[in-house]
């Protein structure tokens, strides 16, 4: 039965990062469609407000981290726990005292009414199984955001993002540097980007490549302006990042590397403009070191990946 609430109020859980917001979009959307009069407010990181609220399915965002108790959010309806298997999650969500909660089967936590976890399931697919399963309409393929108002920093640019969360999904610096010396060889205008903490990383791949220091955006592009970037780029160039999900959502074409998590896992759909290179290879994706699988990935087949994928932003 469709848990619609018109005129209620809807709270989802998914307090994560970039790529985790993105993945969840179709099944927010799927929320929005079933139950549109409903308030729907999303527990997730401030920073990500802007790219919520972008999806059209998000009316507030709850600015959360985690599985850090929740600030007050008045009286809900529905809970959806978009952030995980349980049963922490599912018990902070419980502190609201819900109506009704949608969320994975989970004994631990006393909730046995919703569908089993499958652990390797795609990230997207799991959550609009989640909604399927309480008679939502999700679509997979529904991951499309408007390009943002703002202008891009660098318009057209091929975008080389060589950090990650953790080193386990990190290319080595002196790869991605030879790829952006490549692309800028081939005539393209090419930027580093990265986060206030991966400057030293962002510096030293500008810096390998022989590029401009104008070309260094790292710590100076904030989520608005990095999505303004991704959406006006001719490429983007990353790892297993939310950067990669970015270029997803704007249908800017790609290569992605990755390392120990598969792509059937975490990776873009099969559009001709993203270019997924794996070697095939499981593992850690929280370690200390480059995955092996990682490391097989050759400059040079990621470089005639980045030709192919310029054949569709021609």
């Amino acid at each position: 039965m469709t848990p619609r609430a018109p005129g209620g109020r809807l709270l989802v859980l998914r307090a994560l990062g970039l790529g985790d917001l993105l993945t969840g979009v179709p099944a927010l959307r799927a929320l929005r469609r079933g139950m549109p009069g409903a308030q729907i407010t999303l527990a997730a990181p401030a920073p990500l407000g802007f790219l919520a609220r972008a999806t059209g399915a998000v009316d507030d965002v709850l600015p959360s981290e985690g599985l850090a108790p929740l600030p007050p959010a008045g009286p809900v309806d529905v809970a959806v726990n978009l952030h995980g298997r349980g049963p922490q999650s599912h018990r902070l969500l419980g502190t609201l005292r819900p109506g009704r909660l949608l969320a994975f089967a989970c004994a631990e936590a006393g909730h046995a009414g919703g569908p089993e976890w499958d652990p390797g399931e795609h990230e997207v697919a799991r959550w609009c199984r989640l909604a399927s399963a309480y008679g939502l309409d999700a679509d997979p393929e529904d991951l499309d955001l408007a390009a943002p108002a703002a202008p891009s920093p660098a318009p057209g640019a091929a975008v080389v993002h060589p950090g990650a969360a953790f080193p386990a999904r990190r290319w080595p610096a002196d790869r991605f540097a030879a790829v952006a010396a490549a692309l800028r060889d081939g005539g393209e205008r090419v930027v580093v980007t990265g986060g206030p903490a991966e400057t030293a990383l962002a510096r030293r791949v500008v810096e390998l490549a022989g590029l401009d220091e104008r070309a260094d955006l790292s710590g100076r592009t904030r989520l608005p302006d990095l999505a303004a970037l991704v959406a006006g780029a001719r490429l983007v160039v990353c790892g297993d990042t939310g950067v990669a999900h970015l270029a997803t959502a704007f249908r800017t074409p790609s290569v992605l590397l990755f390392g120990p998590t598969p792509p059937a896992r975490w990776g873009p759909p099969d559009r001709a403009e993203h270019r997924v290179l794996w070697a095939g290879r499981r593992g850690d994706p929280h370690g200390r070191r480059p995955h092996p699988g990682l490391l097989e990935i050759s400059a040079g087949q990621a470089v005639e990946a980045a030709g192919l994928a310029l054949t569709r932003n021609r």
